[in-house]
């Protein structure tokens, strides 16, 4: 049996949890620089607000309707979500992160359990230990367990926030229940493609030949439409390495020059050196690229990307620099004004499987270096030691105007408690 643990409109409710006054109010979470909605409150949707809303576009309705408006709070949201994963380990073993907010549980040879009444003890137990309110589906398959997570969230009264599909009869109603929009991994071509041939609800995609998924999808959507028939296909996931890292920005302005730039693509190219160093891991190849501001539709558009491969695997925030540069010069055109841009590192592998060059080898004095300076940042704070390349005195900042405290991994931002000592007649 899976358990798919769900936390509801997680951003708005990690607010909510340290400002009870807003229980009950129209909340929205916004982007980096506080550029579009990423996650809204229940409230928020009823009043027509659009996931990924401009906020520039729709500041209007957020002041005519009292809209909460927050800008993202990284740390506080990790930091809750850590709280709710290490919870759920109490409750089975066998867990998959599967994001921030979402996180697949296992139940194997458990055939007297009360599935219905264990969701309803796990989410009493996070509520009480975090304030967050979760939703819980329980199913023979993963993406059974994704579909009794939307019924509970949608009849929310009547499953007290869980559901068990736990018969051929309850699979048959929820897959007549559910569009075939909502089929977690069928994205919006396909569904357009299933609609067209007379597929509006999941029930319908299950009843399609397996041959025919098969060439026009692909082996992906053939072993989710088996895991919705309640045939195993998809089982809980490992941590794996990534295969890529991403690192990308959206300036708090226009940049125009290539200098500015530049500095932006060191910084990121060295964010992600950083991270791969961390992971014990090295890249073959980057991808670099720009954007100019797709929401000033006057000004001329220009977006570029470039890869470059390395002429030797590494991860050495100096290597990794030189080549972002090289391809940045390629890519980069004077006369518009860039919004965004970003490094990726690809072709990634661990860094004890290294493949040696013939000709070329990474500078043996880079390793040494790149551990001292990452000893240096973890103990004096992120971004002490810097490259020359990089502005010595500027850190990025993104720009988060309406930034709520870090209530739970900030000594100086937590919540201070007034208390009143009671007259001893009064205990």
């Amino acid at each position: 049996m899976f358990a798919l643990v769900d936390c509801n409109n997680f951003y708005a409710s990690c607010e909510r949890v340290f400002r009870p006054e807003l229980e009950g109010k129209a909340i929205v979470i916004l982007s980096n620089n506080d550029g579009c909605v990423v996650s809204r409150s229940n409230e928020a949707k009823s009043l027509g607000i659009p996931m990924g809303a401009p906020a520039f576009k729709f500041s209007k309705i957020f002041d005519e309707n009292n809209v909460q408006v927050f800008s993202s709070n990284y740390a506080l949201y990790g930091d809750m979500s850590t709280r709710v994963m290490d919870i759920l380990t109490n409750f089975s073993p066998k867990i998959e992160i599967y994001s921030i907010d979402e996180a697949f549980l296992k139940f194997d040879d458990c055939p007297y359990l009360n599935f219905k009444s264990y969701g309803i003890e796990i989410c009493k137990r996070i509520k009480k230990c975090t304030g967050i309110p979760v939703t819980i589906g329980f199913a023979r398959t993963k993406a059974l367990a994704k579909v009794a997570t939307k019924v509970a969230k949608k009849f929310k009264k009547h499953t007290n926030s869980v559901y068990v599909i736990d018969s051929k009869e309850k699979r048959i109603k929820a897959l007549k229940w559910l569009p075939v929009e909502d089929i977690w991994g069928i994205g919006p071509k396909h569904s357009a493609r299933l609609k067209k041939l007379g597929v509006k609800k999941a029930f319908e995609f299950t009843n399609l030949c397996d041959r025919w998924v098969k060439k026009n999808m692909s082996i992906v959507e053939l072993r989710l439409l088996k895991d919705l028939c309640g045939i195993p296909t998809l089982d809980l996931d490992q941590i794996p390495t990534k295969k890529s890292i991403a690192t990308t920005r959206s300036f708090s302005r226009n940049y125009k020059t290539f200098d500015e730039i530049k500095e932006r693509i060191v910084t990121f190219a060295v964010t992600g050196a950083e991270k791969l160093r961390k992971q014990k891991s090295i890249c073959a190849a980057l991808m670099v690229f720009i954007h100019s501001n797709k929401f000033q539709q006057k000004q001329r558009q220009y977006s570029r990307s470039v890869v470059i491969k390395l002429p030797f695997q590494t991860n050495s925030g100096i290597e990794i620099t030189k080549m972002a540069v090289k391809g940045l010069k390629k890519i980069y055109k004077q006369g518009y004004n860039y919004k965004k841009a970003g490094v990726i590192l690809l072709n990634i592998s661990p860094q004890h499987l290294r493949q040696t060059t013939l000709f070329t080898e990474p500078d043996p004095r880079h390793k040494r270096l790149m551990e001292v300076m990452d000893n240096m940042n973890r103990t004096w704070g992120k971004s002490k030691i810097k490259l020359a390349s990089q502005e010595a005195g500027r850190t990025w900042k993104m720009k988060q105007e309406r930034l709520s405290k870090r209530y739970t991994t900030r000594l100086d931002e937590i919540i201070i408690v007034n208390c009143k000592r009671k007259k001893d007649k009064d205990i």
